[in-house]
């Protein structure tokens, strides 16, 4: 054979071989291809999605600072079972830099899962700033290989670092500025396992739903080759809502002011309490609610559980003669005084004094013996000299002239045990007597002891908001107002007032304006001198009672000034109680409202001018 056939057949071997290799590494790859279709595997999810979490709504004074606000919170977990452990003490100094967690407390928590591997949360405490720092060194980590994929369930995983959000949290910026007012919050868990907040007292409590009207954001779409989430028009876009904030009626320089001037108070006259509230007028908006009792709702400890109520809606006391104006009131709006009309002042016995003055009156109603405190120097009042020196006989006298369905009536008209409406949960009413106890010895012309001691405010129980909100008609000519905290709601920047519009006419304008000179005269020339400050309109009435226990009246006393300040344009209706201030060794007198409640008064109307709520006259 030649070498030509010999190299023909040779080149046709290999050909030979080299179709047979193809044709079996078709066959092999078919092979692999039918088996990869007809295996049953776990393909990955390629759909995503990825939640929001909403939070409760802030609390805004009226010149926007955050009284109260939440901000979210992060968890950082890991799954110890794909930590190197060659590198572990790197991913804990490293984490303790970028969470300034210290290093012994995340190696412990480790050291204790590595004994059974598995997932552990790191903290649930991350705020937002540290979360997005924590997220940037999950991915370094990674690069770092400080974690390591495993085979679970024939598939090779790799989980590093992990953030996502855990809950919310409530900051009171301004510690215990406000309350008890503003309230406090309870933590609770939702179904998803995330940390959110419900009211428990004060605003929060009774705005709780609308702070809370909240909805979570959500993105669902087609997962890409990296895990982020691609959009097209399938895709699920909800962009969260959080709650609405409140926007309140108080701006936080006059409260603060308030507070600590009050502080100072409370340790000058040794008092349980200090209250003090400044409402508009004509609109009923409170503009500051004070206590000297407060507390950090953030940190409650077992010392601030006494604060935690709003005494002034919360607290009940027999009112004294702050009363007396809503008495003389009623019967005046019946015209049932005389003009220069005289009244037995009841102290035609005894001794004048060096001054000229008659001893204190006494006036007997039945088993009873009724006195006034101050000495006069003539024997028959007018209706000024009751009112200004607060005559419990004169007033008493007044009062007899309604029945008593028309005291029962127009105390009830001016708001007594009745709620204010005020916008606080847990409002208490107080307790007078009945008509029928108002009516007793009616028929036969008989003076009722009922009606007698209502009219100077003992036998009775009311709350500080209560009479605030009664003293308001004297300085708006006869319209009673519903005091309000909250302003509006800003829900999605859209500003929605609340504006209240429950206002009622109580008693006739005429009425009005003369218990309003009364008490302006009062200030001059009575128990409320110590208030007058000049270029300001200042009137109101002093009032001192003793707190009763087991039916018996205590040395304990409460001490307050209702009135108004106004100048030219701006109007307000001012409260102060003071609960139990010093009364017994060297400074005894403290009791006295001229000598606790008015100082503060006055104080109050000084922080208003101070800071431009009040402006003074500058006419002679």
């Amino acid at each position: 054979m030649s070498s030509k056939n010999i190299n023909k057949i040779t080149r046709i071997k290999k050909i030979f071989i080299i179709l047979i290799f193809i044709f079996l590494s078709l066959v092999l790859l078919l092979s692999n291809v039918f088996v990869t279709i007809s295996d049953k595997r776990r393909l990955p999810n390629l759909q995503s999605s990825k939640s929001e979490l909403a939070i409760r709504g802030n609390v805004l004074s009226e010149d926007n600072f955050k009284i109260s606000s939440s901000i979210k919170l992060y968890k950082a977990t890991i799954d110890t079972r794909f930590l190197d452990i060659k590198k572990k003490s790197l991913f804990i100094k490293l984490f303790s830099i970028y969470s300034d967690i210290p290093e012994a407390k995340i190696k412990e928590k480790i050291d204790k899962s590595l004994q059974n591997p598995g997932s552990i949360v790191l903290s649930y405490n991350i705020d937002s700033k540290t979360a997005k720092n924590l997220k940037e060194l999950g991915f370094k980590l990674r690069h770092l290989d400080v974690f390591k994929s495993i085979q679970i369930n024939d598939n090779k995983i790799l989980r590093g670092l992990n953030i996502n959000e855990s809950g919310e949290k409530r900051l009171y910026s301004y510690k215990d500025t406000l309350t008890p007012v503003i309230g406090y919050i309870r933590k609770y868990e939702t179904k998803s396992g995330k940390t959110k907040v419900n009211g428990i007292k004060g605003l929060e409590k009774s705005y709780n739903n609308i702070l809370n009207n909240t909805k979570d954001g959500t993105l669902k779409g087609t997962r890409d080759v990296l895990s982020y989430i691609s959009f097209n028009k399938d895709s699920i876009i909800q962009n969260r809502v959080d709650g609405a904030d409140l926007i309140l009626n108080i701006p936080l320089r006059l409260q603060k002011n308030l507070e600590l001037m009050m502080d100072g108070f409370k340790t000058k006259l040794g008092a349980d309490e200090i209250i003090v509230s400044i409402m508009e007028s004509n609109t009923g908006k409170i503009k500051a609610l004070a206590s000297s009792n407060r507390f950090d709702p953030g940190l409650i400890r077992q010392s601030d559980i006494p604060y935690l109520d709003v005494s002034a809606i919360e607290f009940l006391f027999e009112p004294g003669s702050i009363i007396k104006p809503i008495s003389i009131a009623l019967v005046m709006d019946k015209d049932r005084i005389k003009k220069n009309e005289l009244f037995n002042a009841y102290n035609g016995f005894g001794k004048i004094n060096s001054k000229g003055e008659y001893p204190r009156g006494r006036y007997k109603l039945g088993r009873y013996t009724i006195g006034d405190d101050h000495q006069f120097t003539k024997r028959f009042l007018t209706v000024d000299d009751i009112f200004v020196h607060s005559s419990n006989i004169g007033t008493l006298q007044l009062a007899q002239r309604l029945t008593g369905r028309e005291l029962y009536e127009g105390l009830k008209t001016f708001g007594i045990t009745k709620k204010t409406q005020i916008d606080l949960p847990y409002e208490k009413v107080g307790v007078m007597p009945t008509i029928r106890q108002f009516s007793a010895g009616e028929s036969k012309g008989e003076d009722n002891v009922f009606k007698a001691t209502i009219s100077y405010g003992q036998g009775m129980t009311a709350t500080f908001m209560q009479i605030l909100k009664a003293y308001s008609v004297f300085n708006n000519e006869g319209v009673m107002v519903t005091p309000k905290i909250v302003q509006s709601l800003l829900v999605d920047d859209n500003k929605l007032s609340l504006d209240d519009d429950t206002n009622s006419k109580v008693i006739s304008t005429k009425t009005a304006n003369e218990i309003k000179r009364l008490l302006i005269k009062t200030v001059k020339k009575g128990t409320g001198i110590n208030t007058q400050i000049e270029g300001i309109e200042i009137g109101g009435k002093t009032g001192t009672a003793q707190i009763a226990r087991h039916g018996k009246y205590q040395d304990i006393y409460i001490s307050s000034f209702f009135g108004f300040a106004n100048d030219k344009q701006k109007k307000y209706t001012i409260g102060v109680t003071v609960i139990n201030p010093i009364s017994k060794g060297k400074y005894w007198y403290y009791h006295y409202a001229s000598w606790s409640a008015v100082p503060v008064f006055r104080e109050a109307v000084n922080n208003l001018i101070k800071l431009n709520y009040l402006s003074k006259s500058t006419e002679n």
